[in-house]
């Protein structure tokens, strides 16, 4: 059963019908990740998680930056000099944990892009489905510039996306690449004007929430697990999966609509 979105500290939850908006909610902070707002966005996911009617999730910034990484200044807060260490190693293991889940969620995740997605709020777009980028977004990998390595996923995650060539250059240099370089590089998948970004993702969001959810669910399951896979072993989980669709409601709705010429009725079941 639908329930209301919960409300948070550091973050908005809002629901559109069957879209979920998280936005991150630091604007002064240019949206940093925070312990406070690792706990929030697991919360969130819980109810995202909970709620049938919800069949993707957009994830966004308020104010003029996506996010620009751990909030460096509650890091450096966390416990006294003697256990700071275990802190900030329990921080980046729960935020770890929590870019994970993101990607593993059982539906398509679009990432809203405008202004900067830096070290950690790249890494927070990697683990997205589909990219969507303002014309004013910048992308980077700022670890360099203070003397860090990504901890959250960056050196496994981006050279996937973009190569390793690509990636070792951004990480080395720590420069900011524009939306347009990004969708040539491939993790963006589209550059819109600012001023459309919102509309944009609510008009892709809804082009999916009307197909099948059981059937996105296991694409994108066959997709990722087919990256890490030798391809006739792929191929093999795929035909398994294609006989286990076989049996679904919604693949024989889907026909079912096909011959009647009327929209499906999808279940996700």
């Amino acid at each position: 059963m639908d329930t209301p979105p919960p409300d948070f500290e550091t973050l908005l939850l809002e629901r559109q019908d069957a879209l979920a908006w998280i936005t991150l909610n630091r604007p002064e902070a240019m949206n940093s990740i925070s312990p406070a707002m690792v706990a929030d966005l697991h919360a969130a996911l819980d109810w995202v998680e909970s709620q049938p009617g919800v069949r993707c999730l957009a994830i966004r910034g308020a104010g003029k930056a996506f996010c620009a990484g751990a909030d460096l200044r509650a890091v450096k807060s966390l416990g006294d000099e003697q256990d700071r260490a275990a802190a900030v190693s329990q921080f980046l293991g729960q935020a770890g944990a929590l870019l994970r889940r993101i990607e593993q969620l059982p539906m398509p995740v679009v990432a809203a892009v405008h202004g900067l997605a830096l070290a950690g709020g790249l890494e927070t777009v990697l683990v997205c489905d589909v990219v969507l980028a303002a014309d004013d977004a910048r992308f980077g990998d700022a670890h360099a510039r203070h003397g860090l390595i990504p901890g959250w996923g960056g050196t496994a995650r981006l050279p996937r996306r973009i190569g390793a060539n690509r990636a070792k250059w951004m990480m080395f240099t720590a420069e900011y690449v524009p939306a347009a370089t990004m969708a040539q590089w491939g993790l963006v998948h589209q550059v819109v004007p600012a001023d459309r970004l919102v509309a944009e993702v609510e008009a892709l969001a809804r082009r999916m929430t009307d197909k099948s959810p059981l059937g996105l669910r296991r694409m994108k399951q066959l997709v990722d697990e087919g990256l890490e896979q030798p391809l006739d072993v792929a191929l093999h989980n795929e035909r398994a999966m294609v006989q286990a669709h076989g049996d679904s409601h919604d693949r024989r709705e889907g026909l079912l609509a096909f011959a009647e010429k009327r929209a499906p009725r999808f279940n996700g079941t």
